[in-house]
């Protein structure tokens, strides 16, 4: 190997890594994918909680870019020569059967990561890629202009006519995210964006929020205040953990809960039922207390709410659990609706790298090419996955991103 010259060396066996690789080689290039882990594609196992949130059907794509925010600007050439449709008929080539899932979340049918897994490795296998693993790279050797080989850290220099870095962000660091390339292309002078958290868990102080963990509410609403002043309000599913809140609706609201953490005291106002409103509910909880008149209130409340959060509803209104519907007040009524509605709970602080769903960071979008994912510094590198400057909510984002433009440098480089 040390004497070989390869078409395209690529630097990671994550789903970026591992698209680019397997379409370099399908092109007919002779490819070596490197990756540091003794296997392939650890954090794909971890998305959408080990079920893989490989991408998301919303079929408008001015909408779907949009969820870049200001990057989506920069992928409108590369979304059109591979997009949503083009993942899926991708996967389906593959023998993978999706679904698609609340919030146009789109899963394998499985409902297993290594489903996915399993079909990018069939390809890399199909094209004759040939997968190096422990191969840990310690630096670039570049000359003007051109990428000429990379170092490993045993020494050995592996040469190539073109290189796909794809590295990956910061977060999940025990898959092996941890940096490295925009360490390499700092050095290479690449501009590049300090990461930080974006997609992150939030820890609460409340000791009744981490007695719920494993809860999931799969339509709930928060409200956001600092020092007691509204900032936003969203809808969606969260889930209650040993030390917070997760879930898509946290996750996707966690990097501005940072942001105004720095301001000032944020409060979260939870409703649980969003979609009655106070008067809604009022006359609900009139129906169920003459319905069930003689069974006990926390017997009663199942209809609305999962068992397990009753009693914290209960406590919140200051109302016994073993009192009898028929004896519920007006007043109790009138708590207990206003605590269903809000309530409250206090941020402590968002979590760092090391629970980061996603890290934020990366590559300045100004110095690639985003038709081909080549760098604008270097006429034989190309720039893929979580080392751009992308920010996204959870929702299938994140991998979409991947598949596109690991397909992309894959097309291109050959």
């Amino acid at each position: 190997m040390a004497n070989q010259l390869w078409d395209v060396v690529v630097i990671g066996g994550g789903p970026a890594g591992m698209m680019a690789a397997g379409r370099a080689a399908e092109k007919g290039a002779k490819v070596l994918l490197l990756e540091k882990n003794s296997d392939l594609g650890r954090k794909l196992l971890l998305t959408g909680g080990g079920r893989c949130n490989l991408t998301n059907a919303e079929s408008d794509q001015q909408k779907f870019l949009s969820k870049y925010g200001p990057a989506g600007k920069f992928l409108f050439s590369a979304f059109a020569r591979f997009g949503v449709k083009d993942t899926l008929a991708f996967f389906k080539h593959q023998g993978v059967e999706t679904k698609i899932e609340p919030g146009d979340r789109v899963f394998p049918v499985s409902d297993r990561s290594q489903t996915i897994l399993n079909s990018l490795t069939d390809y890399l296998k199909a094209g004759g890629v040939e997968i190096r693993v422990e191969a840990v790279v310690a630096s670039f050797v570049s000359q003007t202009g051109r990428i000429e080989a990379i170092k490993l850290t045993t020494g050995q220099e592996i040469r190539a006519r073109s290189f796909v870095l794809a590295t990956g962000g910061k977060s999940h660091r025990e898959t092996g995210s941890t940096g490295d390339g925009f360490i390499w292309l700092k050095t290479l002078g690449h501009k590049v964006i300090e990461p930080s958290a974006a997609l992150v868990p939030v820890a609460i102080r409340e000791a009744w929020v981490k007695q719920l963990s494993g809860l999931a509410l799969e339509k709930a609403k928060l409200t956001i205040f600092i020092d007691g002043v509204k900032q936003k309000a969203k809808t969606g599913k969260i889930l209650f953990t040993h030390f917070g809140l997760s879930g898509p609706l946290v996750l996707n609201l966690s990097r501005e809960i940072g942001q105004w953490k720095k301001e000032g005291e944020v409060t979260l106002l939870l409703d649980v039922l969003p979609a009655l409103g106070y008067d809604q509910l009022n006359t609900k909880l009139q129906e169920i207390f003459k319905t069930d008149s003689n069974k006990k209130l926390k017997n009663s409340l199942g209809s609305l709410v999962p068992e397990a959060l009753i009693e914290t509803i209960l406590t919140m209104s200051e109302i016994k659990s073993d009192v009898f519907c028929h004896s519920v007040t007006k007043e109790e009524r009138n708590r207990l609706v206003k605590i269903f509605k809000s309530l409250p709970m206090t941020v402590d602080r968002i979590l760092g790298l090391d629970t980061a769903i996603v890290t934020s960071g990366g590559v300045d979008l100004t110095e690639v090419d985003f038709k081909t994912m080549r760098s604008h510094l270097f006429s034989n590198l190309y720039l893929v996955g979580d080392v751009l400057d992308i920010d996204r909510p959870s929702g299938g984002f994140s991998l979409q991103l991947c598949w596109t433009t690991g397909y992309l440098a894959g097309d291109s480089v050959v």
